[in-house]
């Protein structure tokens, strides 16, 4: 499988310094052969970019504004990127790493997925579940609860006030899964995804969940094919996979475009079967 994937993010700046992170790299993951490119202009000089890679697979860009930056300046990132591979077989490679540490950390509350104020809950709807069939429920179960409204959500929504509010966008979505997994003592995280088919394009946000030794993608959106997602940032809720994240002056997001394709015909997503992302 190939895909073609896109970023490019215009901001204004604020008066001074500040540092900024992007997580919008296609994940480096053991089997996928990744050729890609990222550029950071500040009005119309070159911004340097750190690479740091994570344990995870994560690529992070980090970019320094220097404290002569002025008010108004225009800073624009552009990420291109191509990656070839067999999803399944890198999937397996990336999973046979995975230890009971990592696993621990994805059973713990966190900022969005307040997993210990869902307990109850949890244990009422699904305790009689295990496995796939437990996966399967849950996204059922959020799906026809919450209602997908693009901007409906504030940044520090989590879990519990999506699933008061009853509406949410993806990384809601995804959260209130992670939540309710993590409260039956399943391990579940958030990633961050390109996502072929989505319509429109943006960046995507699915969970992860830990079932018979192997990492499954759950959906609640539904939104786009779970086969064709490529894996941006891995972490425990929105907090750990931002693409964009700033220290320092204030920056204003201005413009953002996305892109997302796949050789070939999108694959046919029943929300059923179990699919593993690479």
């Amino acid at each position: 499988m190939r895909w073609t994937v896109t970023t490019d993010i215009a901001l204004v700046t604020g008066d001074g310094a500040a540092q900024l992170a992007f997580m919008v790299a296609a994940a480096r993951v053991p089997g996928l052969e990744i050729t890609d490119s990222f550029e950071a202009r500040l009005d119309r000089s070159e911004l340097d970019a750190a690479l740091l890679l994570e344990p995870n697979g994560t690529v992070t860009h980090l970019g320094d504004l220097p404290s002569s930056t002025r008010a108004d300046s225009r800073l624009t990132v552009s990420y291109r990127g191509t990656i070839d591979g067999d999803p399944a077989a890198a999937a397996a490679r990336s999973e046979a790493g995975t230890g009971i540490s990592e696993l621990l950390t994805y059973l713990r509350p966190s900022r969005y997925a307040e997993s210990d104020h869902l307990s109850a809950t949890a244990h009422s709807e699904f305790g009689s579940l295990r496995g796939v069939e437990l996966l399967r429920a849950v996204a059922g179960w959020v799906h026809a609860r919450l209602a997908y409204v693009p901007g409906w959500s504030r940044s520090t929504d989590g879990a519990v006030e999506t699933l008061l509010a009853r509406a949410g966008v993806c990384r809601d979505f995804g959260h209130l899964v992670i939540a309710l997994l993590r409260a039956l003592d399943v391990p579940a995280r958030l990633v961050s995804v390109y996502a072929p088919g989505l319509s429109p394009m943006d960046f995507h946000a699915v969970a992860e969940a830990w079932v018979d030794g192997a990492w499954h993608v759950v959906d609640a959106t539904h939104l786009a094919p779970r086969q064709s997602l490529v894996r941006i940032a891995t972490g425990r809720d929105s907090a750990d996979t931002a693409f964009l994240s700033c220290y320092g002056t204030p920056v204003l997001l201005d413009q953002l475009s996305v892109a997302a394709v796949v050789d070939g015909e999108l694959p046919a997503d029943d929300g059923l079967s179990p699919v593993r992302l690479a």
